[in-house]
C-alpha cells in the first residue's frame, strides 16, 4: 500500500514538469523574414523578402517533439523595385487577390548534431506540397529589452515555382524555376 501511495505521489508531483517541457514562442516581426533568390535570364539573381509570422511550440527536452506554424504575407514582397513587386503580386504570378498568404505547417523535426531537419507542408498559391527545411538553432535564449527570452532559428530550402503554379506563362529560361528560400526567425517566449 505504501508503495502505491509513493508511486501516486511521484506521478502527481512530476505532472507539472511534464507540461513545462514545452513552451510557446512567436516570431518577432521586426526581426524575422523570409528572403528569396531566383535566377533571371540565367545570368543574374533577383533577391527579395517577405514578412512572416510564426508560432513555435518548443520542447526543450526533446526538440524533435517541437512544432512550427508560419504564415508568409506574400503581398509584402519587396525586391527593391516597386514596378516588379506590383507585377509579382498580380494575377500572372502570385495572384495575391486570391492567395494573399502562404503557410508552412511542420509534420516532423529531426536533429543531427547542431542541425535540424524540419519536414512540413507548404501551401503557396493554393497548392500544398511537402517541403524540407534545413535549420540551425535555437540560438539563445537571451533576455530582450522586453525582459522576455528571445531565441533564433535560420532555415533554408529550395522550391520550384512551377510546382506551385506560379508564373506558368514565363519560361524557365526567362525566370528560373528554382527559388532559394532563407527563413530567419527571432522568436519570443510567450509561456
Amino acid at each position: 500500500m505504501n508503495r502505491l501511495i509513493i508511486t501516486a505521489a511521484i506521478i502527481a508531483l512530476s505532472a507539472p514538469w511534464a507540461g513545462a517541457q514545452s513552451s510557446n514562442w512567436t516570431a518577432d516581426p521586426a526581426h524575422s523574414d523570409v528572403s528569396f533568390s531566383i535566377r533571371h535570364m540565367g545570368i543574374s539573381n533577383v533577391r527579395g523578402h517577405f514578412s512572416v509570422t510564426a508560432s513555435i511550440t518548443l520542447n526543450a527536452v526533446d526538440i524533435t517533439k517541437s512544432t512550427v506554424n508560419a504564415t508568409i504575407d506574400v503581398s509584402s514582397i519587396d525586391t527593391g523595385e516597386q514596378g516588379r513587386d506590383t507585377d509579382i503580386i498580380g494575377a500572372d504570378w502570385f495572384d495575391t487577390t486570391h492567395f494573399r498568404d502562404a503557410t508552412f505547417v511542420s509534420t516532423s523535426v529531426a536533429r543531427s548534431g547542431d542541425h535540424l531537419t524540419v519536414n512540413g507542408n507548404l501551401t503557396l498559391h493554393g497548392v500544398t506540397r511537402p517541403v524540407i527545411l534545413e535549420a540551425e538553432g535555437p540560438t539563445g535564449p537571451v533576455n530582450g529589452t522586453d525582459h522576455r527570452p528571445h531565441a533564433g532559428f535560420t532555415a533554408t530550402t529550395t522550391i520550384k515555382r512551377t510546382d506551385f503554379g506560379i508564373g506558368p506563362n514565363f519560361p524557365v529560361a526567362m525566370v528560373g524555376d528554382e527559388v532559394k528560400l532563407e527563413i530567419d526567425l527571432e522568436i519570443i517566449r510567450q509561456s
